[in-house]
């Protein structure tokens, strides 16, 4: 169960990281929607981590949701900001993802 709580909690961290990127292309009350959804996902991502990690490893845990993050939010740049994709950065993020498998595959 905790592992679908960190999982989750690696959503909102992509979710933060998401309204930042919205917050800057915007102004007025729309600007302050998203940096009002910025805080939410902030708070959100930071319990859910802290209740995954009572009962997992603090070292995995931490390192799966901030992969979860990092994956998710250049996902999130390539698809909805229009970031540039390239050969090296898909690679990158496979091996990222590979990463995280493994760590989770190796934890008790």
């Amino acid at each position: 169960m905790n592992w679908i709580i960190l999982i989750i909690a690696g959503l909102f961290e992509v979710a933060f990281t998401s309204s930042l990127g919205k917050a800057k292309t915007t102004t007025g009350m729309e600007m302050y929607l998203w940096y009002g959804s910025f805080l939410i996902s902030l708070v959100a991502s930071m319990l859910l981590l802290m209740k995954a990690v009572q009962t997992l490893p603090l070292g995995t845990a931490y390192a799966v949701w901030t992969g979860i993050g990092a994956v998710g939010t250049v996902l999130m740049g390539i698809f909805v900001f229009h970031e540039s994709v390239n050969f090296w950065r898909l690679f990158f993020i496979a091996t990222l993802i590979g990463s995280i498998v493994g760590l989770k595959s190796m934890s008790h």
